[in-house]
């Protein structure tokens, strides 16, 4: 779905067109799978990370052309609202200092961000959701000028006939409100980890992935405020969830998925053609072997747990996971740390003798991953401990067994120990004083009382040190 289409409407010969082109490359796909004929390179790491642009009021502002204009970096993109930005960074192999690699390209791309801002007269944010964002800003005028999105947006409202998307999350102080458009994704933004696999290790890397979901949004939750309600640690999974929600007649485009990979990552690709209508039937003029329809379509549906389909620089075809789980921020730094306990989780839960989904049901990963979104680091969940299904506090299983197991997998990656415990000591101090991004939301507002746009202001100052949010004071 990153990349543009060329008209806004479609006839119905474009969805015949369109679903003839995907079954084609879907066909094509499985025999790529039946022959093993991916890419043989595997442990790359990737990102992308979403922004806003803010005033001194941290109200946003909607001026991401001119900003793109200014700035003129190929890795800064625009988003769905002229007040959101997206960063990229180049892949990178998993050895070595790789995570100050991808810190340091990642922090020097964000402070010419910064830069670029500051002489415009606004600032750089990355948070989960924005507290001081209002529900007036998410209208029609205020999406960016790419033609897709508007498709989109026609496309969700046709398949609901209409009607208005209906947003309804409790909390402290329970959200309901009924909205136009999809522009209530724009107050969604996240910081999405990719993962380049070896082929033969795909599929016990993805259940891996889903399995590390519900720890990976607890230790990273960043969005408990939204529209001035006191929400979910992670508000931005049930936001983004209803947001895009294209009727009750039709499967859901945003979900954790409907199971663990059996065989092969085939399954998906397979369930993208069978189970999901066509939303934007944008027909390109290229091979089938470029996979082009394939990859929009599966573009189109934002499981926060994602098989890509990519090339490497010689042209073979890889596989990859986009995790999608992570709120954006609240530091660069903090940010690095997220993708360095992921990693490491994927490697220490793949490298584990039994496939842990074997003993941990789907409906537990499942459950545990939204119970976390809620309750972030205060959660309880349910794993597998000492050959039973046992309930257990979310931090200290971070920090008794999985942090254990993720600094043995990047061990196994030939990381250097001194680069292992500079990220995923962030991770731990976190576990341990229990203060994520939402945490500290919560515990300045609790401390301080004020407006909505001081606890911006405040958050803005601490993330521009760069220093993780465990440190932050209250």
């Amino acid at each position: 779905m990153g990349s543009e289409v060329s008209h806004r409407f479609f006839q119905a010969e474009d969805f015949s067109r369109f679903r003839e082109r995907l079954d084609t490359e879907t066909a094509l796909l499985k025999t790529l799978f039946d022959e093993q004929g991916f890419s043989p390179r595997g442990d790359v790491a990737g990102f992308e990370m979403e922004a806003w642009l803010v005033n001194d009021a941290g109200q946003p502002v909607c001026e991401n052309d001119r900003f793109l204009e200014n700035l003129a970096s190929p890795l800064v993109v625009p988003e769905l609202a002229k007040f959101n930005i997206e960063l990229n960074g180049s892949p990178c192999a998993l050895t070595g200092r790789v995570f100050s690699r991808l810190h340091d390209e990642l922090y020097s791309t964000w402070k010419k961000c910064c830069r670029t801002a500051r002489d415009m007269g606004c600032h750089m944010i990355t948070i989960g959701t924005l507290p001081t964002a209002t529900e007036g800003l998410f209208v029609a005028d205020n999406m960016s000028t790419m033609v897709r999105y508007q498709s989109l947006n026609d496309r969700v409202m046709a398949l609901r006939d209409g009607q208005k998307l209906e947003i309804n999350i409790d909390g402290d102080d329970p959200l309901y409100l009924l909205h136009d458009d999809v522009m209530l994704e724009a107050a969604a933004t996240s910081f999405q980890i990719h993962l380049q696999c070896r082929p033969e290790r795909a599929s016990r890397e993805f259940n891996a992935s889903i399995l590390s979901a519900a720890p990976l949004v607890a230790a990273g939750a960043n969005a408990p405020y939204l529209f001035g309600r006191t929400l979910w640690d992670e508000s931005r999974i049930p936001l983004f969830e209803q947001s895009v929600h294209v009727g009750e007649r039709n499967k859901p485009r945003v979900t954790f998925g409907s199971g663990y990979i059996r065989e092969s990552l085939f399954e998906i690709f397979a369930e993208n053609r069978d189970e999901h209508l066509i939303l934007i039937p944008m027909v390109q003029d290229a091979p089938p072997s470029r996979f082009s329809h394939l990859r929009f379509q599966n573009g189109t549906m934002w499981r926060w747990v994602r098989p890509l389909i990519g090339f490497d620089f010689d042209g073979q075809v890889h596989l990859r996971i986009e995790q999608r789980v992570p709120s954006a921020g609240p530091t660069i730094k903090d940010s690095i740390a997220n993708a360095a306990f992921y990693f490491g989780m994927v490697r220490g839960l793949t490298g584990l003798e039994e496939a842990p989904e074997q003993h941990i049901p789907f409906a537990d990963a499942r459950e545990n991953f939204y119970t976390a979104a809620r309750y972030g680091l205060g959660a309880q969940v349910c794993w597998r401990r000492n050959g039973r299904r046992e309930e257990i506090a979310i931090a200290r299983l971070i920090r008794d067994e999985l942090l254990p197991l993720a600094r043995d997998g990047l061990a196994q990656l030939d990381i250097p120990a001194a680069e292992i415990e500079e990220y995923l000591g962030i991770i731990e101090a976190r576990a341990d004083n229990l203060q994520n991004g939402a945490a500290w939301q919560r515990r300045w507002m609790q401390r301080n009382g004020g407006s909505m746009a001081e606890l911006v202001t405040a958050y803005r100052e601490l993330q521009d040190t760069n220093q993780p949010v465990h440190t932050w004071p209250i």
